[in-house]
């Protein structure tokens, strides 16, 4: 089943670069940009990730709580959020649970070989946990822009 903008966002437990523990539903009554991405500290992703750390301020004066996921460990997005000075969540989504209940798992393909992986994807949700909006057409230098517009 794919999730369209009207459909209650699946609620998720995770740890966080912290090692805390994140629940969606933690979030209710606040809006949430939920950010699904590939890989810590490759290129398109640091460009998403630091579009999104420049923006923070007016992302949050826009009533959003910003959080990334990717199916890195809590130690990698430790030093993904560091090096970056990230001001936002990022949670380790090992098991691919919360990637698959997303449906942003996916076959893809580079240099013609086929590999399972993450389709970079954010979901706005709004304040009762509903999906707003579904950008799947991420523009990583520039993405505030698309969650904002």
């Amino acid at each position: 089943m794919t999730l369209q903008a009207g459909d209650k966002a699946p609620d998720f437990k995770a740890n966080n670069q912290k090692g805390e523990t994140v629940k969606l539903s933690d979030y209710k009554g606040k809006k949430v940009v939920l950010y699904f991405y590939p890989k810590d500290n490759t290129p398109g992703c640091t460009a998403q990730a630091c579009n999104l750390r420049d923006n923070y301020t007016a992302l949050q004066k826009a009533g959003y709580e910003v959080i990334g996921i990717s199916t890195d460990s809590v130690k990698s997005h430790q030093g993904f959020a560091e090096k970056q000075q990230l001001p936002f969540t990022l949670v380790a989504d090992e098991d691919k649970s919360i990637n698959e209940a997303y449906g942003v798992w996916k076959e893809k393909s580079m240099y013609g070989k086929k590999y399972m992986g993450t389709a970079r994807t954010t979901f706005i949700i709004n304040e009762e946990g509903v999906i707003t909006e579904i950008i799947d057409k991420v523009k990583t230098g520039d993405h505030t822009a698309q969650i904002l517009n």
